[in-house]
């Protein structure tokens, strides 16, 4: 397909609208999550210590909270915007499931996390002590909660349960109650969710110590003795706090993500295999370090160049067993064709499946499989060398740590971004991926299934959607310049006022500013 073709071709037009729209916005979504909760242990601490470096850290902090969840709010607007305008088939096929945990999110959640961030910012000296307290905690099951139902609605998209295909309509239902119930409850959307949150307190986490140690490192290395005592007594608590946090942030996504990769090769066969590029079933199937190339179909064609193989450890990944049989892309597609030619609805609607490739853009999906593991690695590794030069009572004032903490700060964003890109591109060529359990049952929930193809919206052309796209595209990168632009001014300015002056009081109620 020509430069040209591409750009008048709505389907793809349109995938990388919403690709690009989403991959901005959930650039700053995990931060958001991970750093509320943060941001109220914070101030917990103070609240139960008394302890002023609390204080410092919760308003610190505080500002940059407020900024990335305004910018969050802004780019996440058009998401849901375009459900309904460029993929109107898709929101038509499945708006009677997608629709309940998306209104749920923002008539609930989304109204709970922006009502009490309002009060936390405005109550500062006005709400008692432990009231303004629990404003911030509200504020983070908010975000904890809207992630819940977001994830529940994509989580259905990867592997529909508790729904029906209604043959006279042509849409996928909601099985009642016990149907809402399943969809809230699958493996699927439980590992899924677990991982998110996870990998939202490695980001965040990352984020708090990054910061915190470039401060103790470069305060330390002042010399003077109020710098070493700022080094000592704010950031380095500070820092452990982060580094902490990215540890069990770290432990957490890496056994939820091991228990979701198992949910997915159940659920989606074809992603896991060309994600660990795995072209035929194979007993004790090896991890490959680097691949170029793709898994062809069938026996024509160059299977691809592969680097560094440990054999076994794919079948372990998948099946906990080094000797388990991994399903290859090959065979999977081959099964696929069986499985929904079984279906009347699927060729009445789609013609014969052996039409069809189902392989997924294999090098995305197995590139960024590895960039989401090895990047995420890094942070931790960066948290065991912090913890182990702050241990005792020590400060540091190594360069090379400061160095490498501002180096790392953007790598945990990059491999929640990397994540959700494998996720997603990982289920092409679907929008919703056929449920194999009810297709080989010949449920009629195997039939609640969507091509990406005939998502799109037939009355929206092409060149609309492309001025959109680059309409969107500079519009969000002037916002995240201008994001970048005010983290990096507030994370500069770092905490220099003295503790007590700066502490808003009932008699001196705090002005609403960023210094609130």
């Amino acid at each position: 397909m020509t430069l040209a073709q591409t750009a008048l071709d709505a389907v793809t037009v349109g995938r990388w609208q919403f690709g690009i729209t989403t991959v901005y916005h959930f650039v700053l979504v995990p931060l958001t999550i991970g750093l509320s909760l943060l941001v109220a242990i914070m101030q917990t601490a103070w609240h139960r210590t008394g302890k002023e470096h609390w204080l410092q850290a919760t308003r610190f902090f505080g500002k940059l909270l407020l900024i990335n969840f305004a910018l969050g709010v802004a780019t996440g607007i058009v998401q849901e915007f375009q459900f309904g305008m460029n993929w109107s088939e898709y929101s038509r096929f499945v708006g009677d499931i997608f629709g309940a945990p998306l209104a749920i999110e923002a008539l609930l959640a989304f109204f709970l996390e922006s009502t009490f961030l309002g009060l936390w910012i405005f109550g500062w000296g006005r709400l008692s002590k432990g009231m303004h307290l629990a404003t911030i905690w509200c504020v983070a099951i908010g975000t904890m909660l809207s992630a819940a139902w977001i994830l529940a609605a994509n989580a259905w998209m990867q592997h529909p349960v508790g729904a029906r295909f209604n043959p006279e309509t042509g849409r996928a239902e909601l099985d009642g109650v016990a149907g809402f119930l399943k969809l809230i409850t699958s493996g699927v959307y439980l590992s899924e969710y677990a991982h998110v949150i996870t990998s939202a307190w490695l980001v965040a986490g990352s984020f708090v110590a990054g910061i915190a140690l470039w401060w103790m490192v470069r305060t330390a290395r002042e010399g003077s003795e109020q710098a070493v005592a700022q080094s000592r007594d704010v950031w380095r608590p500070i820092a452990r706090f982060g580094l902490i946090a990215v540890l069990i942030g770290g432990l957490g996504t890496a056994a939820s993500g091991h228990i979701q990769g198992q949910e997915m090769v159940a659920a989606q066969p074809m992603k896991m295999a060309a994600a660990e590029g795995i072209c035929v079933d194979t007993d004790g199937a090896a991890f490959t370090v680097a691949q170029f190339g793709s898994c062809p179909l069938g026996d024509d064609g160059a299977h691809p160049t592969q680097f560094i193989r440990v054999p076994g450890v794919a079948s372990f990944m998948s099946h906990n067993s080094f000797s388990a049989t991994s399903e290859g892309v090959s065979d999977i597609q081959a099964r696929m064709v069986g499985l929904l030619n079984s279906d009347p609805n699927f060729t009445a609607k789609y013609g014969d499946a052996s039409q069809y490739d189902f392989r997924p853009p294999q090098m995305v999906t197995f590139w960024s499989f590895r960039l989401m593991i090895g990047l995420g690695m890094l942070a931790f590794l960066l948290a065991a060398w912090g913890l182990w030069a702050t241990r005792g009572g020590r400060t540091s004032s190594s360069k090379w740590l400061g160095v490498v903490a501002l180096v790392n700060l953007p790598l945990p964003f990059a491999a929640a971004s990397f994540g959700w890109i494998f996720t997603e591109m990982g289920r092409q060529p679907w929008v919703v991926v056929p449920n194999l359990g009810a297709l080989s049952a010949g449920s009629d929930l195997g039939s609640v299934a969507m091509m990406t193809e005939i998502g799109v919206s037939p009355n929206v052309p092409a060149w609309q959607m492309l001025a959109t796209l680059i309409l969107f595209t500079l519009l969000y990168g002037v916002l995240g310049v201008f994001w970048y632009v005010l983290m990096k001014r507030y994370a500069v300015e770092g905490i220099h006022s003295s503790p007590e002056a700066d502490k808003p009081t009932a008699e001196t109620p705090a002005e609403l500013s960023f210094g609130y």
